[in-house]
């Protein structure tokens, strides 16, 4: 069903963009209408067969598919802002007739500037986001516990094993006493390589590493992604709670958008937080949602993904509709939530203003400060 909805906003955006682009002075001079046509629909398929074809295959024909049919997809949005931004300014055209064609290629000119814009930020290495949060009942001995964080990797689809080995020497110079991953691992479409699962498994830390899973991870293929996860060695928090060290409880949720959607019942977060001992208490959930519950039950820090931070602007606007708690620090009733823009990218090589992150988080007993840089 997404994927449908998504080829269709695609193909209205695409017929718009080219309509609005047929009637720029410059364009409509120099390109007949023929070739602009072609060129639409050359593009679209592009776009298309990425999507259909690429997004599910393996090999270097899937991967530059896709590559190139989701970095068009970014493309197409930021060049139809602009142009919709100018439509709306001059009512469509009825407000300054003769300037408003002018100012439309002014808008194509700015999409291209955006979109290079958004390919060197997306194709940039993450950026180590420090913070510290204050934990209520952490022992002494835990004080300056550091944990790292990373959510959103999608590997497997346009991020291979190159991007990845690079990722383990960031993390690992972090030098982590624990490591989570916090879902949308795999990207959740076809059987990942072999050589991205023997990477992962170079993620070390004296405390462990840890995962809950992330609306990809669900994908139809429920117990296979979590189950090549577990076997890489890594340990899955499916609404349960550990004791990583007396004193600090692990906590984690299966994710909360994909339960709402296939329509699970019950109630994972009490699930999750029911007969833990003691002590300070970290809650892994991909989705930023029910902090307040969180909150009431005691837990001291959570730790989110799944937003992208909006991955590419403007959308960051019209994503915080269903998810207030977009990115970075907030404090809900006594909880410290930090929501983690994303390690790597879902769908274009892209970003716009959101650059990605992983989270350095330095648990403490003492007065919280941000170390945010």
């Amino acid at each position: 069903m997404f994927g449908k909805i998504l080829i269709s906003v695609f193909t209205l955006m695409h017929i718009y963009v080219f309509w609005r682009a047929a009637s720029v002075p410059l364009v409509e001079r120099g390109v007949s209408r023929k070739c602009l046509i072609g060129a639409g629909v050359a593009l679209w398929a592009i776009f298309f067969f990425g999507r259909v074809v690429g997004h599910g295959g393996t090999g270097v024909m899937a991967w530059t598919l896709e590559l190139l049919g989701m970095n068009w997809m970014a493309v197409l949005f930021l060049t139809f802002v602009p142009l919709l931004g100018i439509d709306l300014v001059t009512a469509f055209g009825f407000l300054m007739p003769r300037l408003a064609p002018s100012l439309r290629g002014w808008a194509l000119v700015a999409g291209g500037v955006l979109s290079l814009i958004a390919l060197f930020q997306g194709l940039r290495p993450p950026v180590v986001q420090r913070y510290e949060a204050s934990l209520s009942g952490l022992p002494g001995e835990m004080d300056g516990t550091v944990v790292v964080a990373l959510s959103d990797l999608h590997l497997g689809s346009l991020l291979g094993e190159r991007w990845l080995v690079d990722r383990v020497a960031q993390v690992q110079a972090q030098r982590p006493d624990l490591v989570v991953l916090l879902g949308d691992i795999l990207e959740g479409h076809g059987q990942p390589q072999d050589n991205l699962l023997l990477t992962l498994r170079r993620l070390s830390a004296p405390l462990g590493v840890w995962a809950v899973p992330g609306n990809h991870e669900l994908h139809g293929r429920r117990d296979t992604s979590m189950s090549l996860i577990e076997n890489a060695g890594f340990q899955v928090l499916r609404n349960r709670w550990a004791e990583v060290r007396p004193g600090l409880v692990l906590a984690g949720v299966e994710d909360l958008t994909a339960r709402r959607r296939t329509g699970q019942g019950g109630d994972p977060i009490s699930q999750a937080l029911a007969g833990r001992p003691p002590g300070a208490t970290v809650l892994l959930s991909h989705t930023p949602w029910q902090a307040e519950r969180v909150a009431k039950a005691g837990v001291g820090l959570m730790l989110c993904g799944h937003t992208h931070g909006g991955q590419i602007w403007p959308l960051d606007y019209l994503i915080r509709l269903a998810y207030p708690l977009l990115e970075g620090r907030y404090e809900v009733d006594g909880t410290t939530v930090i929501v983690c823009r994303g390690t790597g990218t879902w769908g274009p090589r892209m970003r716009l203003w959101r650059p990605s992150e992983i989270l350095r988080v330095t648990l403490s007993g003492k007065e919280k400060r941000d170390m945010t840089r």
